[in-house]
C-alpha cells in the first residue's frame, strides 16, 4: 500500500468506527495529516474531552494518553504505540517526590504536564510550557518546588526573581542535547534567521534565543512573523511542519540530533492497526489516582 492508500483507509475506518485521532506536533507529517487535532499535549486532551466520539487514539507518548483519560474517563483511550514513553516523565516517581516534600514542607510543588498520572497525585498544581510562567506568578506561595524539568524551571525562575525556586535534576534528554556551540555554528550559517527555542533547552541555549515558547507557540510565532528565516530549537519534526505550512519561508534545525525516538515510535501503519482494533494499548487508570491527578490539573485550569 502507498502512504496515501493507508491514510485513506484510516480516514474511512475512523469515520466508520467513530474514532477521534489526536497527533502531537512531534509526530510525522503523514500521521498529522489524518489526525482530527494536532497540537501540544494538554490542548489535545482538552479537545478530546469535547468531541462526541467515545474512542480516542493518542499519537504521542504515554503521559499524554493518560492525561486524555484523566479528563475523559468515559472514553476509550488508546495509546498508538505501547512502547512510546517519555524519559522526562519517567525520571521521577511518587515516592521520590514524597521524600522531597518532607525536606521542603513549605514549598508548593508544581508539576510539568510531562509527568505520570501517579506523580501528579502528590503535586499541588500542574503546568504546561505555555502556562507555567503565568501560574507560578499567581501562586500565593513564594516558595516553589518545580519538577521535573530543571531547564524549564530555570527559565521561569529567572522571570520571577521575587520567588524562591527549588529545582531537581531532571528534564528532556532530547532538548538537553542541544549545545551553545551548535547555536553559534548555525547562527554563523544563517545570520538573518531568528532563533526560536523551547524552554526545555539548556539555559545557555535559551538565553541566545529571539523567542522562547511551547511547540505551538514556536509554530505560531514563525507563521505570523514578517521574518523569512528561522532556526528551530525543538524536535526536528517542527522544521518539517513549518516548511510545509510556510513554503515562502526558510526553516533550519538548530541541531540535527534533536529527534525524539519515542515520538517517532508511532508509524502510520500503527495508527491503521489501532483503527482496526489489533494494535495499541488501552489506557486504564485507577479511579483514585485519576481523581487526585485531575485535582492537580484542575488547579492549573483555575489559575491559568
Amino acid at each position: 500500500m502507498t502512504v496515501k492508500q493507508i491514510q485513506d483507509e484510516i480516514i474511512r475506518l475512523k469515520k466508520e468506527k467513530d474514532i477521534c485521532i489526536l497527533a502531537h506536533a512531534y509526530q510525522s507529517r503523514e500521521i498529522i495529516e489524518i489526525a482530527d487535532f494536532m497540537g501540544d499535549s494538554f490542548a489535545l486532551s482538552v479537545e478530546a474531552s469535547k468531541v462526541p466520539q467515545k474512542t480516542v487514539i493518542m499519537c504521542g507518548v504515554r503521559f499524554m494518553a493518560e492525561t486524555v483519560k484523566i479528563l475523559s474517563p468515559d472514553k476509550k483511550v488508546i495509546l498508538s504505540n505501547p512502547v512510546a514513553g517519555c524519559p522526562m516523565a519517567e525520571q521521577m516517581d511518587r515516592e521520590l517526590i514524597l521524600q522531597v516534600r518532607e525536606q521542603y514542607p513549605d514549598y508548593t510543588v508544581v508539576a510539568y504536564i510531562n509527568t505520570t498520572s501517579e506523580l501528579k497525585t502528590v503535586c499541588d498544581v500542574c503546568v504546561t510550557s505555555s502556562s507555567a510562567l503565568t501560574i507560578c506568578k499567581k501562586l500565593e506561595n513564594d516558595k516553589i518546588l518545580f519538577i521535573p524539568d530543571c531547564n524549564l524551571g530555570d527559565w521561569i525562575a529567572k522571570q520571577i526573581p521575587e520567588k524562591q525556586f527549588k529545582l531537581l535534576n531532571g528534564g528532556c534528554p532530547t532538548h538537553a542535547r542541544i549545545s551553545a556551540k551548535e547555536v553559534e555554528n548555525v547562527k554563523k550559517m544563517h545570520p538573518d534567521a531568528l532563533l526560536l527555542v523551547h524552554p526545555e533547552c539548556k539555559p545557555e541555549v535559551v538565553e541566545k534565543a529571539d523567542y522562547v515558547g511551547s511547540t505551538t507557540g514556536i509554530m505560531k510565532f514563525a507563521e505570523q512573523s514578517d521574518n523569512k528565516e528561522f532556526i528551530i530549537g525543538t524536535e526536528n519534526s517542527i522544521v518539517t511542519n513549518l516548511q510545509l505550512s510556510c513554503p515562502d519561508k526558510m526553516f533550519y534545525p538548530l541541531s540535527k540530533d534533536c529527534i525524539c525516538s519515542n515520538m517517532k515510535a508511532t508509524t502510520l501503519v500503527d495508527v491503521l492497526n489501532c483503527c482496526k482494533g489489533v494494535f495499541g494499548e488501552e489506557i486504564e487508570l485507577d479511579e483514585d489516582i485519576r481523581l487526585k491527578a485531575k485535582a492537580c490539573i484542575d488547579k492549573m485550569i483555575e489559575l491559568g
